[in-house]
């Protein structure tokens, strides 16, 4: 694969942020994509929430939020792609300018707010997908105006479970109303109770921000395996702002995205799975640029991992390096395979 990116990539940047992401879409939805992946080393298949995957990289929610580049993703070498997250309305957001890039720290700051198709559209979208040819999540968020959210929660779940391998919960967007309602314990008890109800078989994870207390993180741990949830995606963007941050951009309220949230969310990957006993299949995101921080992810704890970020900056040619520097590191290591060395870098004690 060429790196095109190394040429457009600044110039696209010279764009508002989120023009040149509705640019990027519109080229990935007219085909305009860099030629297919060689394919991938075969040290890197995985099996996650009971399906196996061809690499453990995905792309992340928020970059596909209305379903309609997600079947693109294997040509660009991705293993997997999470699409949302979906409301059962049509939102439009919160008010433009929403997305910010921090040049000189390579990350991102967003208050989007959701804004999505609703679910009547999305659904309809993946409705004709071919489910053999790929790995979808999709993120499911409360309306912003909603007054019974976790109803929300149900509506999605009975809708999109049918139509995608994973379904993720989000309750840790910090830019809408309801973003982190469901981080309290006992609303959180009644929507896992809800929710468990109408799934049916699809596995379920729940996407975790990393400003959650002691006391969050030990309740939303215990809460998951109490309901038999399959997954956690760790962790959501940060509302916290690192005395390292750069760039001017770094005043904009909205979730923190990029390496600056890197060791924080590193930090949190550890914590999930210590508490959950490994019983959880975990996914790494946030700050993932190379091989190095996806090989630290799996060492945490994490089965797949997730990009968004680092694509603006490098572009697509990143995730054939990532893959071909994760196989490098696990066979450096003496692991013959992703599943071996998750959670390496802990020694859990026996149930």
């Amino acid at each position: 694969m060429s790196d095109w990116y190394a040429r457009l990539g600044p110039a696209l940047r010279r764009l508002p942020a989120e023009t040149a992401h509705r640019l990027a879409l519109s080229a990935l939805e007219h085909g305009i994509v860099p030629a297919p992946s060689r394919g991938t080393d075969p040290i890197l298949r995985v099996n996650a929430f009971g399906h196996d995957l061809p690499n453990p990289v995905g792309l992340a929610a928020g970059f596909d939020k209305n379903a309609r580049v997600f079947a693109t993703m294997p040509r660009l070498g991705f293993g997997f792609a999470e699409i949302g997250g979906v409301t059962p309305r049509p939102q439009a957001g919160n008010k433009r300018p929403r997305l910010f890039r921090l040049e000189q720290d390579r990350a991102l700051i967003n208050r989007m707010g959701f804004n999505n198709d609703g679910l009547d559209a999305i659904a309809a979208r993946l409705e004709t997908r071919d489910r053999s040819a790929q790995f979808l999540a999709a993120n499911l968020a409360a309306n912003a105006d909603s007054g019974e959210p976790a109803n929300d929660f149900v509506v999605l779940t009975r809708r999109l479970a049918p139509l995608a391998e994973l379904i993720v919960v989000d309750v840790s967007c910090p830019n809408t109303a309801n973003g982190k309602l469901f981080q309290r314990r006992e609303p959180l008890d009644d929507l896992l109770t809800r929710l468990d109800a109408v799934r049916g078989t699809t596995a379920m994870a729940l996407k975790v921000s990393p400003d959650l207390s002691d006391t969050e993180k030990a309740d939303i741990v215990s809460l998951a395996l109490k309901h038999r949830i399959d997954g956690m995606v760790v962790s959501n963007t940060t509302v916290e702002r690192p005395a390292t941050l750069r760039s001017a951009a770094k005043v904009e309220r909205g979730g923190l995205s990029g390496p600056p949230v890197k060791e924080l969310a590193l930090r949190l990957l550890g914590e999930v799975y210590r508490a959950s006993a490994g019983k959880l299949t975990l996914i790494g995101v946030g700050g993932i640029e190379s091989g190095e921080d996806a090989y630290a992810r799996i060492r945490a704890g994490a089965t797949l991992l997730q990009l968004y970020t680092a694509l603006v900056y490098h572009g697509p040619i990143l995730i054939p390096r990532i893959k071909a520097e994760l196989a490098y590191l696990l066979r450096r290591d003496g692991f013959g395979a992703v599943g071996e060395a998750v959670g390496a870098d802990h020694s859990l004690q026996p149930a």
